[in-house]
C-alpha cells in the first residue's frame, strides 16, 4: 500500500496495490499495522455506506465535535466522487484550506480524514457508492457541518456539483468565519 501526505498535516491518500490478472485483481484495502504506522493508532468502530442515484450530489461538509469527533477513511465502491477534507482546527497553519481527490474503484484511492476535518463529497456518475470507516459512532447532539460553497476556503467543486441536492441541513450550514472552535491545533 502506497501512503502519501499533503501541504495539510494530518490527512493522508491511501492507495492500495492492485495484483491483477485476466480474471480481474486482487487488493488488500486495510491493514490495521500499516494504517498505525502512517496515519495514527485509530480504533474503527462502524463502517457506512451511502448511494447517490444522481451525478452532482453534494454531501457535507460534516463533521462531528468533542465529545464524539470521527475519524473517517473514504473510499468509492461504485461510480466515482470528488472527496473533500477541510482543516477546521483553530490556530492550525492550514487553517480553512482544503484537499480534494477523486476516488474512484479502479484507482482504489482512499483519503484518510482525521478529526478536527469537515469532509464532503461529489457524486460524478449515477449510483456512486461511498464506503468509509469511522472512529466514533454517530451521535445526533455532535453532528456538525460547514458551508459547501463558502468562498472563504474557496474548494473547487466539479462543474457536475449541483446545489439543488444539498440536503435541507447541508443548506443551512455556517461559514468558517461563522464556526465556533470545535478543534484547537496541537502538533
Amino acid at each position: 500500500m502506497e501512503i502519501s501526505s499533503f501541504d495539510i498535516t494530518g490527512v493522508k491518500l491511501l492507495v492500495p496495490r492492485h495484483i491483477g490478472d485476466e480474471r480481474g485483481y486482487f487488493a488488500e484495502t486495510f491493514r490495521a499495522d500499516v494504517f498505525a504506522r502512517e496515519c495514527g493508532d485509530w480504533i474503527f468502530v462502524q463502517d457506512n455506506e451511502s448511494r447517490s442515484a444522481r451525478s452532482g450530489t453534494i454531501r457535507g461538509l460534516h463533521f462531528q465535535s468533542e465529545p464524539h469527533t470521527q475519524g473517517k477513511l473514504v473510499r468509492c465502491t461504485a461510480g466515482a466522487l470528488f472527496d473533500v477534507a477541510v482543516d477546521i482546527r483553530q490556530g492550525s497553519p492550514t487553517y480553512g484550506q482544503w484537499v480534494g481527490e477523486t476516488l474512484t474503484p479502479e484507482n482504489g484511492k482512499q483519503l484518510w480524514v482525521p478529526p478536527g476535518f469537515a469532509h464532503g463529497f461529489c457524486s460524478l456518475e449515477p449510483d456512486t457508492v461511498i464506503c468509509y470507516k469511522v472512529t466514533g459512532y454517530y451521535s445526533a447532539e455532535c453532528d456538525k457541518g460547514l458551508a459547501w460553497d463558502d468562498p472563504a476556503i474557496g474548494i473547487v467543486w466539479p462543474d457536475v456539483a449541483d446545489p439543488d441536492t444539498l440536503s435541507a441541513k447541508d443548506r443551512q450550514q455556517p461559514r468558517l468565519a461563522d464556526l465556533p472552535a470545535y478543534f484547537s491545533w496541537s502538533e
